[in-house]
């Protein structure tokens, strides 16, 4: 299933949102590091995650949860499911 997903980081509090088709697939490469952005910032909690029935859908959430500027409007999202899982 698609998801979009937010993880933060432990060291500077700093936001990395993405989507995937394959959530746990995705969250191995950022533990192994295998993401540029992701791979010198963390280390990574998942803090969010949305599940979609089309990976277009959670394309499009994806953007538009970048497009927010402010932490503070991420962080309060409305339903958020907060897991608080170690990534990395």
């Amino acid at each position: 299933m698609p998801f979009v997903y937010a993880l933060q980081s432990r060291a500077s509090g700093r936001f990395y949102i993405g989507s995937t088709s394959d959530l746990r697939l995705r969250l191995a490469e950022h533990a192994r590091r295998h993401s540029p952005y992701t791979r010198d910032r963390g280390p990574w909690e998942l803090v969010y995650q949305e599940e979609y029935a089309e990976l277009a859908e959670a394309r499009r959430r994806e953007r538009q949860l970048k497009s927010w500027k402010s932490h503070r409007s991420i962080q309060q999202l409305s339903g958020v499911r907060v897991l608080r899982l170690p990534v990395s």
